[in-house]
């Protein structure tokens, strides 16, 4: 759609996050301890914190419990920046 000289979209603004991959040792993480392994926050202070407000998302539900037991192929989202849990080769 045109309007003046200006080029107008009818489509919505979709942002897009790139996801990016964490390896883990192990078969299973806690979610406070993988927000900390993948930089997503400072301190165990900072993950509960987010956590408690809601902000943490797995497998694109919110989560509430920062001991949460996340294994391979699960997907933590914290302010739009996407990790993907995979086993370390």
């Amino acid at each position: 759609m045109r309007s003046g000289n200006v080029l107008q979209s009818s489509l919505p603004a979709v942002k897009v996050s790139a996801m990016h991959d964490v390896e883990i040792r192990e078969g299973t993480i806690r979610l406070g301890q993988l927000l900390k392994l993948a930089s997503l926050v400072e301190d165990g202070v900072e993950a509960a914190e987010l956590i408690r407000n809601g902000l943490v998302k797995v497998n694109g539900d919110i989560e509430e419990r920062r001991g949460r037991q996340l294994a391979e192929g699960d997907v933590v989202e914290v302010n739009g920046e996407k990790v993907r849990l995979v086993a370390q080769t």
